[in-house]
């Protein structure tokens, strides 16, 4: 498993019975996490008055914040040189993966090791974390996710990170469509990013199903990589999905034609007052055989 390290701003402190208490920047919150089914105590009653907000999940599904001290509508933290926008979300989210520190890293040495301008497809792309890393290491990112807020959210993102909109290109669509179309524009990219949910909706109602559609996704992606690709990321949060099935899928499409390094596993984040590991997700990667 690899493990977050280095991230100044974000701490997870603690976790038990379905809950984790975290500090991002100066504003600490309680959330839910499925992961987290063991019994380390009630985080509530351990961490009164210093909570500033909780997230209640509702019996009817989703659920609300309650802010139980002053909580801005948006605050800043910071990942080494990377500025990220936080906000409290809808379904417990905050607009940020912190665990993906780990893959940003890795994007991070690739580019900036590959000695030459590397064009980077970001699929899913959320509210860019992975696009500002890969600008802050010089690449020219296109950043493609079916909600105009998320693409918006990723311009503040890549602007307070001190990084000019000519080297992003911002694409509010579906990944499929948008994927199919750059193969018959014949565009090419030297890396290619994805986060696929589970499920979800594309920007004209178009169904996403993880289980139906990764294949051919990463299908016709391996199609607008360029003659010497750097990398090829899969990332993905889909409970019961094996990190093998990602490493099969960039071995059987990526790897037989361009013959590199295929890695796979889980990623996660230590707990300060324990010796625990939460568990954030899995990944697959195909990188160039240096």
């Amino acid at each position: 498993m690899l493990l977050l390290e280095d991230f100044k701003d974000y701490e997870l402190i603690d976790a038990s019975n379905g809950e984790k208490y975290e500090r991002w920047g100066k504003i600490y919150l309680l959330r839910p996490d499925p992961q987290v089914i063991w019994d380390n105590g009630n985080l509530m009653d351990k961490y009164r008055g210093k909570i500033d907000a909780v997230y209640h999940r509702s019996n009817k599904g989703g659920g609300s914040w309650e802010n139980l001290k002053n909580v801005p509508a948006s605050w800043k933290i910071n990942y080494k040189d990377l500025t990220f926008n936080i906000k409290q979300m809808g379904f417990k989210h905050t607009g940020l993966f912190p665990e993906q520190a780990i893959n940003w890293n890795f994007m991070i040495n690739k580019i900036k090791n590959s000695g030459r301008k590397i064009k980077v497809l970001n699929l899913f792309a959320y509210t860019g974390g992975a696009t500002v890393a890969c600008l802050s290491a010089g690449a020219h990112v296109t950043h493609v996710d079916s909600s105009r807020g998320m693409v918006d959210w990723c311009k503040e993102n890549v602007g307070d990170s001190g990084y000019q909109g000519e080297n992003v290109r911002y694409i509010v669509d579906d990944v499929i469509k948008f994927v199919q179309r750059e193969i018959r524009r014949g565009n090419k990219y030297d890396a290619i990013i994805m986060d696929p949910p589970s499920y979800g909706r594309g920007a004209n109602g178009e169904v996403w199903d993880i289980e139906k559609n990764l294949n051919y996704l990463v299908s016709i992606c391996s199609e607008i990589l360029s003659d010497k690709p750097l990398f090829f990321l899969i990332n993905s949060y889909t409970t019961g999905l094996s990190s093998q099935v990602l490493q099969n899928l960039l071995t059987i499409f990526v790897d037989k034609k361009y013959k590199g390094i295929v890695t796979c596993g889980e990623v996660g984040i230590p707990i300060t007052d324990n010796n625990l590991v939460l568990p954030c997700g899995i990944y697959g990667r195909w990188e160039e055989n240096e």
